[in-house]
């Protein structure tokens, strides 16, 4: 049956549903049923098929005649169609009911139904999807068209289709449920437009033709251009539907209005060119070429350390809890603390969390070349307030020719800033509320040093590239992190699969590099940090060699001593 669709093209074989042309029309030698670029989609068996495409290229309705072909034939499968709203399902179920009587199979009206998604995971409520259904009695097979994107397909067999993947909310999880399906025999394809480069539908395409998911037998990419399109008839097919003329000037007339239609996204939208960042405000290319290999592979280069504490810490008595920590600091941290250099000055930045993300702390380095790297970066999962304050205080008190700390200010880590601040001065250790205003100003400076050099040294990891990778642009055209609710699909992945087992992640290194720049940004001084007494009385108890930080000092100290006589 496929043969016969591919090589259809005269009217008389068309059967009427497919009638490509327009009352009145002239017939003279119409086209195929299907273009060629359709034909090939159609004729490729692979388990797995992606098409990059352009706009408006028939690409949805060619498909339906495949899956009417797949659930109608004997020994055929269900079909799950997933779109993105609840226009796209219901054109697609059309085009269904329309091969299927084209093809003469015996098929059911379409029907409406609901499919259970179980519960929102934002929400908690139960996520009920409107379907529409076309089944076939003949082999029990059925055509099910979502609505709107499942959180989950467990249970689910058969073919998946999923149109637009790339504008998918969450498109990482969508497809990892999907692909799961392959490991039983199972079909799924893939058709989208692109929406940048580092969306994880270009990923996916990506790593099909680098091989990475098996030959292409197993795994391949069709694409099409709108040239292409065009070339292989596309306005053709609109002049037989429309009952034009067909010229090659009203051709290229047609052509350069839809360019001009799609202005300056011509080239992802039309010639499937994906742009380089999206929505995304850092592409991944730019993020990778700042990326260094991290200690120990490099014994030079920057250093990660996690850390995990179990829920019950946070209860044992403080003593038990401090020296505890006071050991793994010791261990883990002072070591690689040792390793800065003296002669430089080093900054912090720190993005603030109790439990649900993760708190990290950036220590960064400015060299003689004026350019910051960054040398240590730990992240905190699950640590209590406490435990918080006391690394905190004990990187701070560690780091040599120290310039200052701008620290998460906003919800959980208002007290914590506030609590810095209060030790060691508000000059050196700046709060930050995240506004629009303090993305606007402070972003493009991360973005602008990421470019030009003056930012590097970001460790090679995983998780840090794609925490860098979740800063993105709002409606504003403000660079922000966003909700998570609203964060991109890559993004939304990285943070399900999170640094540690059972920990969620929400660009927490990007928020503490952002910091970072910024706090190297400010215009402070910079100490050899020197702790306070905790009471004036204290300063006669110092010994005399902590009492001066050098020559010249003994009358500050003096006039102290003499104030504190007075009070």
């Amino acid at each position: 049956m496929l043969t016969e669709i591919c090589s259809m093209t005269h009217p008389a074989q068309i059967p009427a549903p497919l009638s490509l042309l327009a009352p009145g029309a002239a017939d003279d030698a119409p086209p195929p049923v299907l273009l060629a670029y359709q034909q090939r989609w159609l004729e490729d068996s692979a388990q797995l098929k992606v098409m990059e495409k352009s706009r408006r290229t028939g690409m949805t309705w060619a498909e339906a005649a495949d899956n009417v072909l797949i659930a109608a034939s004997e020994g055929g499968s269900n079909v799950f169609y997933i779109s993105a709203n609840h226009d796209m399902a219901r054109e697609y179920i059309e085009a269904v009911a329309m091969w299927a009587k084209a093809f003469s199979y015996v098929a059911s009206q379409i029907g409406e139904g609901i499919f259970d998604d179980g519960k929102d995971p934002t929400s908690g409520q139960q996520r009920l999807i409107k379907t529409y259904e076309v089944s076939f009695p003949a082999t029990g097979r059925r055509i099910v068209a979502l609505s709107s994107r499942p959180n989950n397909l467990r249970g689910k067999q058969g073919v998946i289709v999923i149109d637009e993947a790339a504008f998918a909310p969450d498109l990482a999880a969508l497809l990892k449920a999907a692909l799961a399906m392959l490991l039983w025999g199972d079909k799924v394809r893939i058709i989208s437009t692109h929406d940048g480069a580092d969306n994880p539908f270009n990923e996916l395409i990506q790593d099909i033709r680098a091989g990475k998911r098996g030959p292409p037998t197993q795994a391949n990419v069709h694409r099409v251009t709108f040239d292409e399109a065009v070339e292989a008839g596309l306005y053709k097919r609109v002049c037989l539907r429309k009952g034009l003329t067909y010229t090659p000037e009203a051709e290229k007339a047609w052509a350069d209005g839809a360019r001009k239609l799609y202005g300056d996204g011509a080239a992802e939208e039309l010639d499937v060119i994906p742009s380089n960042s999206g929505s995304r405000y850092l592409s991944l290319e730019l993020i990778s070429q700042r990326m260094t290999a991290p200690w120990p592979a490099a014994p030079t280069g920057p250093v990660i350390i996690r850390k995990r504490w179990g829920d019950g810490f946070a209860f044992l008595p403080e003593d038990v809890r401090t020296h505890a920590v006071a050991g793994w600091l010791a261990e883990f941290v002072t070591p690689h603390l040792r390793r800065l250099n003296p002669q430089r000055p080093h900054a912090l930045g720190q993005d603030f969390a109790r439990s649900g993300h993760l708190s990290v702390i950036a220590v960064g380095e400015e060299g003689a070349d004026l350019i910051k790297r960054v040398r240590l970066v730990l992240e905190l999962g699950n640590a209590p307030f406490s435990v918080q304050r006391q690394i905190l205080w004990h990187i701070i008190d560690h780091l040599p020719r120290w310039r200052g700390a701008a620290l998460d200010a906003s919800g959980n880590g208002s007290e914590h800033a506030e609590a810095a601040a209060q030790r060691y001065g508000a000059m050196l250790v700046e709060g930050v509320k995240f506004t629009a205003q303090f993305y606007l100003a402070n972003m493009p400076k991360l973005k602008a040093g990421l470019e030009d050099g003056t930012l590097d040294g970001i460790p090679r990891d995983e998780h840090l590239r794609d925490d860098l990778r979740s800063f993105a642009l709002d409606k504003r055209g403000v660079p922000v992190l966003p909700e998570e609710t609203m964060q991109s699909a890559g993004a939304r992945a990285a943070a399900a699969e999170g640094g540690g087992k059972g920990q969620k992640r929400h660009g927490d290194f990007a928020i503490a590099l952002l910091l970072l720049v910024y706090a190297f940004a400010r215009e402070v001084g910079e100490i050899d940090f020197i702790p306070l007494p905790a009471t004036a009385s204290a300063w006669a108890e110092q010994p005399e060699e902590r009492r001066r930080d050098g020559p010249g000092n003994e009358d500050d100290w003096h006039a102290f001593d003499l104030d504190r006589e007075r009070i």
